[in-house]
Protein backbone atom coordinates (compact mmCIF):
# COMPACT_ATOMS: atom_id res chain seq x y z
CA UNK A 1 0.00 0.00 0.00
CA UNK A 2 0.93 3.62 -0.53
CA UNK A 3 -0.76 6.79 0.62
CA UNK A 4 -2.06 7.07 -2.94
CA UNK A 5 -3.97 3.77 -2.97
CA UNK A 6 -3.67 0.07 -3.74
CA UNK A 7 -0.41 -1.27 -5.13
CA UNK A 8 -0.88 -2.56 -8.68
CA UNK A 9 -0.71 -6.15 -9.82
CA UNK A 10 1.71 -7.37 -12.49
CA UNK A 11 -1.19 -7.96 -14.93
CA UNK A 12 -2.33 -4.40 -14.50
CA UNK A 13 1.17 -3.07 -15.17
CA UNK A 14 1.57 -5.14 -18.34
CA UNK A 15 -1.82 -3.93 -19.60
CA UNK A 16 -0.16 -0.51 -20.08
CA UNK A 17 2.29 -1.87 -22.67
CA UNK A 18 1.81 -0.33 -26.15
CA UNK A 19 2.65 -3.62 -27.89
CA UNK A 20 3.69 -7.24 -27.32
CA UNK A 21 7.42 -6.49 -27.71
CA UNK A 22 7.30 -3.84 -24.97
CA UNK A 23 5.36 -6.22 -22.74
CA UNK A 24 8.01 -8.95 -23.13
CA UNK A 25 10.93 -6.56 -22.63
CA UNK A 26 9.26 -4.97 -19.61
CA UNK A 27 8.80 -8.39 -18.02
CA UNK A 28 12.52 -9.07 -18.39
CA UNK A 29 13.41 -5.66 -16.94
CA UNK A 30 11.42 -6.40 -13.80
CA UNK A 31 14.41 -8.35 -12.48
CA UNK A 32 15.88 -6.98 -9.26
CA UNK A 33 19.53 -7.01 -10.32
CA UNK A 34 19.00 -4.45 -13.11
CA UNK A 35 17.80 -1.63 -10.84
CA UNK A 36 19.54 0.68 -8.41
CA UNK A 37 18.40 3.68 -6.34
CA UNK A 38 14.76 2.61 -6.80
CA UNK A 39 12.20 4.16 -4.48
CA UNK A 40 8.72 5.54 -4.02
CA UNK A 41 7.23 8.52 -2.26
CA UNK A 42 4.00 9.01 -0.37
CA UNK A 43 2.83 11.41 -3.10
CA UNK A 44 2.61 8.73 -5.77
CA UNK A 45 6.03 8.90 -7.47
CA UNK A 46 8.08 5.78 -8.31
CA UNK A 47 11.63 6.07 -9.67
CA UNK A 48 14.77 4.10 -10.32
CA UNK A 49 17.98 3.72 -12.35
CA UNK A 50 18.13 0.83 -14.82
CA UNK A 51 21.25 -0.62 -16.42
CA UNK A 52 21.44 0.08 -20.15
CA UNK A 53 23.66 -0.86 -23.04
CA UNK A 54 25.98 2.07 -22.28
CA UNK A 55 27.78 3.07 -19.13
CA UNK A 56 25.10 5.49 -17.93
CA UNK A 57 21.95 3.96 -16.41
CA UNK A 58 18.55 5.11 -17.65
CA UNK A 59 16.62 7.41 -15.33
CA UNK A 60 13.01 6.24 -15.11
CA UNK A 61 10.12 7.71 -13.12
CA UNK A 62 6.35 7.16 -13.03
CA UNK A 63 3.61 9.32 -11.54
CA UNK A 64 0.97 6.93 -10.13
CA UNK A 65 -0.91 9.52 -8.04
CA UNK A 66 -3.84 9.18 -10.46
CA UNK A 67 -4.05 5.39 -10.75
CA UNK A 68 -6.20 5.54 -13.91
CA UNK A 69 -3.92 8.00 -15.75
CA UNK A 70 -0.25 7.37 -14.86
CA UNK A 71 2.52 9.45 -16.43
CA UNK A 72 6.02 8.31 -17.40
CA UNK A 73 9.48 9.66 -18.13
CA UNK A 74 12.68 7.84 -19.09
CA UNK A 75 16.05 8.90 -20.50
CA UNK A 76 16.13 5.92 -22.89
CA UNK A 77 15.64 6.44 -26.66
CA UNK A 78 12.67 4.05 -26.94
CA UNK A 79 9.85 5.17 -29.26
CA UNK A 80 7.24 3.15 -27.35
CA UNK A 81 5.33 4.78 -24.52
CA UNK A 82 5.45 3.70 -21.79
CA UNK A 83 8.86 2.21 -22.51
CA UNK A 84 10.04 -1.18 -21.27
CA UNK A 85 11.99 0.49 -18.45
CA UNK A 86 8.85 2.13 -17.04
CA UNK A 87 7.06 -1.21 -17.23
CA UNK A 88 9.96 -2.98 -15.53
CA UNK A 89 10.05 -0.37 -12.75
CA UNK A 90 6.33 -0.74 -12.12
CA UNK A 91 6.71 -4.52 -12.00
CA UNK A 92 9.35 -4.04 -9.30
CA UNK A 93 6.95 -1.74 -7.44
CA UNK A 94 4.16 -4.31 -7.77
CA UNK A 95 6.27 -6.84 -5.85
CA UNK A 96 5.98 -4.84 -2.63
CA UNK A 97 8.26 -3.03 -0.21
CA UNK A 98 11.27 -5.19 -1.08
CA UNK A 99 10.98 -4.30 -4.76
CA UNK A 100 10.70 -0.51 -4.37
CA UNK A 101 11.07 0.82 -0.80
CA UNK A 102 9.94 4.17 0.58
CA UNK A 103 12.66 6.80 0.04
CA UNK A 104 13.42 10.50 -0.48
CA UNK A 105 12.67 11.71 -4.01
CA UNK A 106 15.94 12.39 -5.89
CA UNK A 107 16.41 15.82 -7.43
CA UNK A 108 15.98 14.73 -11.05
CA UNK A 109 12.70 12.91 -10.34
CA UNK A 110 11.48 15.79 -8.16
CA UNK A 111 12.08 18.31 -10.94
CA UNK A 112 10.15 16.15 -13.40
CA UNK A 113 7.14 15.61 -11.17
CA UNK A 114 6.99 19.28 -10.12
CA UNK A 115 7.12 20.46 -13.72
CA UNK A 116 4.54 17.92 -14.85
CA UNK A 117 2.01 18.77 -12.17
CA UNK A 118 2.55 22.50 -12.66
CA UNK A 119 1.85 22.17 -16.38
CA UNK A 120 -1.27 20.10 -15.68
CA UNK A 121 -2.62 22.78 -13.35
CA UNK A 122 -1.81 25.49 -15.91
CA UNK A 123 -3.68 23.56 -18.61
CA UNK A 124 -6.73 23.18 -16.39
CA UNK A 125 -6.71 26.91 -15.73
CA UNK A 126 -6.42 27.70 -19.45
CA UNK A 127 -9.31 25.38 -20.25
CA UNK A 128 -11.46 27.12 -17.67
CA UNK A 129 -10.64 30.53 -19.15
CA UNK A 130 -11.30 29.32 -22.70
CA UNK A 131 -14.82 28.23 -21.78
CA UNK A 132 -15.62 31.61 -20.21
CA UNK A 133 -16.66 33.22 -23.52
CA UNK A 134 -19.75 31.34 -24.75
CA UNK A 135 -20.28 33.83 -27.57
CA UNK A 136 -16.95 33.07 -29.19
CA UNK A 137 -17.53 29.34 -28.80
CA UNK A 138 -20.94 29.65 -30.46
CA UNK A 139 -19.49 31.53 -33.42
CA UNK A 140 -16.80 28.89 -33.90
CA UNK A 141 -19.43 26.16 -33.81
CA UNK A 142 -21.54 27.98 -36.41
CA UNK A 143 -18.59 28.38 -38.78
CA UNK A 144 -17.71 24.72 -38.46
CA UNK A 145 -21.32 23.65 -39.08
CA UNK A 146 -21.29 25.65 -42.31
CA UNK A 147 -18.15 23.84 -43.48
CA UNK A 148 -19.62 20.45 -42.55
CA UNK A 149 -22.77 21.27 -44.51
CA UNK A 150 -20.71 22.11 -47.60
CA UNK A 151 -18.83 18.84 -47.17
CA UNK A 152 -22.05 16.82 -46.80
CA UNK A 153 -23.47 18.38 -49.97
CA UNK A 154 -20.31 17.55 -51.88
CA UNK A 155 -20.37 13.99 -50.55
CA UNK A 156 -23.96 13.55 -51.71
CA UNK A 157 -22.95 14.60 -55.21
CA UNK A 158 -19.99 12.21 -55.22
CA UNK A 159 -22.16 9.31 -54.09
CA UNK A 160 -24.70 10.10 -56.83
CA UNK A 161 -21.92 10.12 -59.43
CA UNK A 162 -20.59 6.83 -58.06
CA UNK A 163 -23.91 5.04 -58.36
CA UNK A 164 -24.59 6.57 -61.75
CA UNK A 165 -21.31 5.12 -63.03
CA UNK A 166 -21.84 1.75 -61.33
CA UNK A 167 -20.12 0.02 -58.41
CA UNK A 168 -17.82 -1.90 -60.76
CA UNK A 169 -16.25 1.38 -61.86
CA UNK A 170 -15.58 2.25 -58.21
CA UNK A 171 -13.60 -0.98 -57.85
CA UNK A 172 -11.49 -0.15 -60.89
CA UNK A 173 -10.71 3.33 -59.54
CA UNK A 174 -8.91 1.82 -56.53
CA UNK A 175 -8.27 3.25 -53.07
CA UNK A 176 -7.28 6.67 -54.42
CA UNK A 177 -10.91 7.54 -55.13
CA UNK A 178 -11.88 7.08 -51.50
CA UNK A 179 -8.77 8.71 -50.04
CA UNK A 180 -9.31 11.84 -52.13
CA UNK A 181 -12.96 11.99 -51.04
CA UNK A 182 -11.96 11.46 -47.40
CA UNK A 183 -9.44 14.31 -47.69
CA UNK A 184 -12.23 16.59 -48.86
CA UNK A 185 -14.28 15.66 -45.81
CA UNK A 186 -11.32 16.43 -43.55
CA UNK A 187 -11.07 19.84 -45.21
CA UNK A 188 -14.75 20.31 -44.34
CA UNK A 189 -13.96 19.42 -40.68
CA UNK A 190 -16.25 16.38 -40.92
CA UNK A 191 -13.87 13.74 -39.58
CA UNK A 192 -16.71 11.29 -38.99
CA UNK A 193 -17.68 11.37 -42.66
CA UNK A 194 -14.00 11.04 -43.61
CA UNK A 195 -13.60 7.93 -41.45
CA UNK A 196 -16.61 6.21 -43.02
CA UNK A 197 -15.33 7.04 -46.52
CA UNK A 198 -11.97 5.45 -45.67
CA UNK A 199 -13.80 2.34 -44.51
CA UNK A 200 -15.32 2.09 -47.98
CA UNK A 201 -11.84 2.06 -49.46
CA UNK A 202 -10.76 -0.62 -46.99
CA UNK A 203 -13.37 -3.14 -48.15
CA UNK A 204 -11.87 -6.23 -49.82
CA UNK A 205 -11.21 -5.77 -53.55
CA UNK A 206 -12.59 -9.17 -54.44
CA UNK A 207 -15.15 -11.67 -53.28
CA UNK A 208 -18.83 -12.26 -53.97
CA UNK A 209 -19.92 -10.16 -50.99
CA UNK A 210 -18.06 -7.00 -51.92
CA UNK A 211 -20.74 -5.32 -54.13
CA UNK A 212 -23.35 -5.90 -51.43
CA UNK A 213 -21.09 -4.53 -48.67
CA UNK A 214 -20.16 -1.54 -50.80
CA UNK A 215 -23.81 -0.75 -51.50
CA UNK A 216 -24.73 -1.12 -47.83
CA UNK A 217 -21.93 1.19 -46.68
CA UNK A 218 -22.76 3.76 -49.38
CA UNK A 219 -26.38 3.71 -48.21
CA UNK A 220 -25.37 4.33 -44.59
CA UNK A 221 -23.06 7.14 -45.66
CA UNK A 222 -25.85 8.69 -47.73
CA UNK A 223 -28.21 8.38 -44.77
CA UNK A 224 -25.73 10.18 -42.49
CA UNK A 225 -25.14 13.01 -44.96
CA UNK A 226 -28.89 13.50 -45.49
CA UNK A 227 -29.52 13.38 -41.74
CA UNK A 228 -26.96 16.16 -41.21
CA UNK A 229 -28.52 18.32 -43.93
CA UNK A 230 -31.95 17.88 -42.31
CA UNK A 231 -30.87 17.75 -38.68
CA UNK A 232 -33.27 20.56 -37.71
CA UNK A 233 -36.19 18.17 -38.45
CA UNK A 234 -34.89 15.33 -36.29
CA UNK A 235 -35.73 14.56 -32.64
CA UNK A 236 -33.07 16.03 -30.38
CA UNK A 237 -31.64 12.66 -29.35
CA UNK A 238 -31.19 11.53 -32.96
CA UNK A 239 -29.86 14.96 -33.96
CA UNK A 240 -27.21 14.70 -31.24
CA UNK A 241 -26.27 11.25 -32.56
CA UNK A 242 -25.89 12.68 -36.07
CA UNK A 243 -23.68 15.51 -34.83
CA UNK A 244 -21.48 12.96 -33.09
CA UNK A 245 -21.34 10.67 -36.13
CA UNK A 246 -20.21 13.43 -38.51
CA UNK A 247 -17.43 14.31 -36.08
CA UNK A 248 -18.56 17.41 -34.20
CA UNK A 249 -17.10 17.66 -30.70
CA UNK A 250 -19.48 17.40 -27.77
CA UNK A 251 -19.20 17.70 -24.02
CA UNK A 252 -20.51 15.22 -21.50
CA UNK A 253 -23.55 17.14 -20.28
CA UNK A 254 -25.47 14.39 -18.51
CA UNK A 255 -25.90 14.61 -14.73
CA UNK A 256 -23.06 12.90 -12.85
CA UNK A 257 -23.93 9.34 -11.79
CA UNK A 258 -21.95 8.00 -8.85
CA UNK A 259 -21.68 4.24 -8.77
CA UNK A 260 -19.30 1.35 -8.19
CA UNK A 261 -18.25 0.76 -11.79
CA UNK A 262 -16.96 -2.68 -12.74
CA UNK A 263 -14.24 -2.60 -15.41
CA UNK A 264 -15.49 -5.14 -17.95
CA UNK A 265 -12.88 -4.76 -20.67
CA UNK A 266 -10.09 -2.54 -21.97
CA UNK A 267 -8.59 -2.75 -25.45
CA UNK A 268 -6.67 -0.53 -27.87
CA UNK A 269 -7.26 0.14 -31.56
CA UNK A 270 -4.08 1.63 -33.10
CA UNK A 271 -3.59 3.26 -36.48
CA UNK A 272 -0.79 5.30 -38.02
CA UNK A 273 -1.84 8.52 -36.28
CA UNK A 274 -3.64 7.62 -33.08
CA UNK A 275 -4.25 4.85 -30.57
CA UNK A 276 -7.81 4.70 -29.24
CA UNK A 277 -8.43 2.91 -25.95
CA UNK A 278 -11.94 1.68 -25.17
CA UNK A 279 -12.87 0.89 -21.59
CA UNK A 280 -16.26 -0.70 -20.83
CA UNK A 281 -17.75 -0.20 -17.37
CA UNK A 282 -20.85 -1.53 -15.64
CA UNK A 283 -22.56 0.31 -12.77
CA UNK A 284 -23.62 -2.13 -10.05
CA UNK A 285 -26.25 0.29 -8.73
CA UNK A 286 -27.47 1.99 -11.92
CA UNK A 287 -27.34 -1.12 -14.11
CA UNK A 288 -25.86 1.02 -16.87
CA UNK A 289 -23.04 0.02 -19.22
CA UNK A 290 -20.78 2.94 -20.17
CA UNK A 291 -17.84 3.48 -22.51
CA UNK A 292 -14.76 5.57 -21.72
CA UNK A 293 -12.50 6.65 -24.58
CA UNK A 294 -8.86 7.63 -24.18
CA UNK A 295 -6.34 8.56 -26.88
CA UNK A 296 -2.60 8.43 -27.36
CA UNK A 297 -0.39 9.68 -30.17
CA UNK A 298 1.05 7.01 -32.45
CA UNK A 299 3.47 4.80 -30.51
CA UNK A 300 2.18 5.97 -27.13
CA UNK A 301 -0.33 4.21 -24.93
CA UNK A 302 -3.34 6.34 -23.86
CA UNK A 303 -3.11 7.71 -20.33
CA UNK A 304 -6.28 6.21 -18.89
CA UNK A 305 -5.68 2.59 -17.82
CA UNK A 306 -8.34 0.44 -16.14
CA UNK A 307 -7.74 -3.27 -16.79
CA UNK A 308 -10.63 -5.73 -16.50
CA UNK A 309 -11.40 -7.04 -13.04
CA UNK A 310 -11.16 -3.73 -11.19
CA UNK A 311 -13.96 -1.72 -9.58
CA UNK A 312 -14.04 2.08 -9.44
CA UNK A 313 -16.05 4.27 -7.07
CA UNK A 314 -16.56 7.30 -9.30
CA UNK A 315 -18.93 9.62 -11.11
CA UNK A 316 -19.64 9.35 -14.84
CA UNK A 317 -21.42 11.89 -17.05
CA UNK A 318 -23.08 10.80 -20.30
CA UNK A 319 -22.46 12.33 -23.71
CA UNK A 320 -25.51 13.50 -25.71
CA UNK A 321 -27.14 11.23 -28.28
CA UNK A 322 -29.87 8.63 -28.42
CA UNK A 323 -28.65 5.41 -26.84
CA UNK A 324 -25.14 6.87 -26.51
CA UNK A 325 -23.04 4.64 -24.19
CA UNK A 326 -20.06 7.00 -24.11
CA UNK A 327 -19.39 8.81 -20.85
CA UNK A 328 -16.75 11.00 -19.26
CA UNK A 329 -14.98 10.01 -16.07
CA UNK A 330 -15.54 12.58 -13.34
CA UNK A 331 -14.62 12.63 -9.68
CA UNK A 332 -13.08 9.45 -8.30
CA UNK A 333 -13.67 8.70 -4.64
CA UNK A 334 -11.24 5.79 -4.23
CA UNK A 335 -8.47 4.13 -6.25
CA UNK A 336 -9.47 1.23 -8.54
CA UNK A 337 -9.44 -2.06 -6.64
CA UNK A 338 -9.79 -5.74 -7.65
CA UNK A 339 -13.27 -7.23 -7.41
CA UNK A 340 -15.02 -10.55 -7.99
CA UNK A 341 -18.43 -8.95 -8.64
CA UNK A 342 -19.90 -9.78 -12.05
CA UNK A 343 -22.43 -8.08 -14.30
CA UNK A 344 -25.76 -9.86 -14.87
CA UNK A 345 -26.10 -11.80 -18.12
CA UNK A 346 -28.77 -12.37 -20.75
CA UNK A 347 -29.49 -14.96 -23.46
CA UNK A 348 -28.18 -14.82 -27.02
CA UNK A 349 -31.69 -14.14 -28.34
CA UNK A 350 -32.08 -11.16 -26.03
CA UNK A 351 -28.66 -9.87 -27.11
CA UNK A 352 -29.75 -9.79 -30.75
CA UNK A 353 -32.99 -8.06 -29.80
CA UNK A 354 -31.04 -5.45 -27.84
CA UNK A 355 -28.91 -4.66 -30.89
CA UNK A 356 -32.02 -4.27 -33.05
CA UNK A 357 -33.57 -1.90 -30.52
CA UNK A 358 -30.40 0.19 -30.37
CA UNK A 359 -30.41 0.67 -34.16
CA UNK A 360 -33.59 2.72 -33.83
CA UNK A 361 -31.64 5.36 -31.91
CA UNK A 362 -28.45 5.06 -33.96
CA UNK A 363 -28.74 3.48 -37.44
CA UNK A 364 -24.93 3.61 -37.85
CA UNK A 365 -24.24 1.56 -34.71
CA UNK A 366 -21.77 -1.28 -35.30
CA UNK A 367 -22.47 -3.15 -32.05
CA UNK A 368 -23.83 -2.94 -28.52
CA UNK A 369 -22.21 -4.10 -25.25
CA UNK A 370 -23.87 -7.18 -23.74
CA UNK A 371 -23.05 -9.83 -21.16
CA UNK A 372 -24.12 -13.36 -22.08
CA UNK A 373 -24.94 -15.79 -19.29
CA UNK A 374 -24.35 -19.55 -19.43
CA UNK A 375 -22.96 -19.85 -22.93
CA UNK A 376 -20.55 -22.46 -24.29
CA UNK A 377 -18.00 -21.75 -27.06
CA UNK A 378 -18.23 -24.37 -29.78
CA UNK A 379 -17.47 -24.83 -33.50
CA UNK A 380 -20.41 -23.66 -35.59
CA UNK A 381 -20.72 -26.93 -37.51
CA UNK A 382 -21.10 -25.10 -40.79
CA UNK A 383 -18.30 -26.97 -42.49
CA UNK A 384 -16.20 -23.89 -43.24
CA UNK A 385 -13.40 -25.09 -40.99
CA UNK A 386 -13.01 -21.93 -38.93
CA UNK A 387 -16.35 -20.74 -37.54
CA UNK A 388 -17.17 -20.59 -33.82
CA UNK A 389 -20.25 -19.66 -31.89
CA UNK A 390 -21.48 -19.10 -28.35
CA UNK A 391 -24.33 -21.52 -27.70
CA UNK A 392 -26.89 -21.07 -24.92
CA UNK A 393 -26.54 -23.88 -22.38
CA UNK A 394 -30.28 -23.81 -21.60
CA UNK A 395 -31.82 -22.88 -24.96
CA UNK A 396 -31.56 -23.97 -28.57
CA UNK A 397 -29.92 -20.75 -29.75
CA UNK A 398 -26.43 -19.41 -30.46
CA UNK A 399 -24.51 -16.34 -31.60
CA UNK A 400 -21.73 -16.61 -34.20
CA UNK A 401 -18.40 -15.07 -33.28
CA UNK A 402 -17.29 -12.13 -35.41
CA UNK A 403 -14.38 -12.41 -37.88
CA UNK A 404 -12.35 -10.16 -35.56
CA UNK A 405 -12.85 -12.60 -32.67
CA UNK A 406 -11.67 -15.57 -34.74
CA UNK A 407 -8.31 -13.91 -35.39
CA UNK A 408 -7.54 -13.13 -31.72
CA UNK A 409 -5.83 -15.37 -29.15
CA UNK A 410 -8.64 -14.51 -26.74
CA UNK A 411 -10.81 -17.14 -28.44
CA UNK A 412 -8.55 -19.93 -27.20
CA UNK A 413 -8.41 -18.46 -23.69
CA UNK A 414 -12.21 -18.52 -23.73
CA UNK A 415 -12.30 -22.14 -24.93
CA UNK A 416 -9.78 -23.15 -22.24
CA UNK A 417 -11.71 -21.30 -19.52
CA UNK A 418 -14.95 -23.02 -20.52
CA UNK A 419 -13.64 -26.56 -21.07
CA UNK A 420 -17.10 -27.39 -22.39
CA UNK A 421 -18.89 -25.89 -19.38
CA UNK A 422 -21.05 -22.74 -19.38
CA UNK A 423 -19.32 -19.38 -18.81
CA UNK A 424 -20.42 -15.76 -18.56
CA UNK A 425 -19.01 -13.59 -21.37
CA UNK A 426 -18.98 -9.84 -21.91
CA UNK A 427 -18.47 -8.47 -25.40
CA UNK A 428 -19.83 -6.50 -28.34
CA UNK A 429 -22.80 -7.84 -30.34
CA UNK A 430 -23.37 -6.49 -33.85
CA UNK A 431 -24.19 -7.28 -37.44
CA UNK A 432 -20.94 -9.22 -37.92
CA UNK A 433 -21.44 -11.40 -34.85
CA UNK A 434 -20.25 -11.35 -31.24
CA UNK A 435 -16.77 -10.28 -30.15
CA UNK A 436 -15.92 -11.60 -26.64
CA UNK A 437 -13.83 -9.24 -24.51
CA UNK A 438 -13.90 -10.79 -21.01
CA UNK A 439 -15.26 -13.94 -19.36
CA UNK A 440 -15.94 -15.47 -15.96
CA UNK A 441 -16.07 -19.19 -15.08
CA UNK A 442 -19.26 -20.79 -13.80
CA UNK A 443 -17.96 -20.98 -10.22
CA UNK A 444 -15.91 -18.46 -8.22
CA UNK A 445 -13.21 -16.64 -10.12
CA UNK A 446 -12.06 -13.27 -11.38
CA UNK A 447 -12.58 -11.79 -14.84
CA UNK A 448 -10.37 -13.21 -17.60
CA UNK A 449 -9.50 -10.58 -20.27
CA UNK A 450 -9.94 -11.85 -23.82
CA UNK A 451 -8.61 -8.81 -25.72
Amino acid sequence: MTEQGVRWTADRVLALAPDAASRAAGSELGAAGLWSAAGRSGEGVVWGLCEGSGGTPYRTAVDVADASAPAFTCSCPSAGFPCEHALGLLLRWAEGEEGVPRAEVPEWAGQWITGRRTRAERDRTADARGSADPGAARRRAERRAERVTAGAEELEQRLADLLRGGLAAAGQAGYGLWEETAARMVDAQAQGLAARVRELGALPDTGPGRPVRLLEECALLHLLARAWLRRDRLPEGLAATVRSRVGLPASADGPPVRDHWLVLAQYDTPDSRLTTRRIWLYGTGSGRTALLLSYGAAGRAPELALPAGLALDAELSAYPGGGQPRAALGERFAPPAPTTVRPPGITTARALARYGEALRDDPWLESVPVTLDRVIPAPDGGGNGGGWQLADADEDAALPLSPAALSRPGLWRLVALSGGAPVRVFGECGHQGFTPLAAWPEGPGEAVPLC
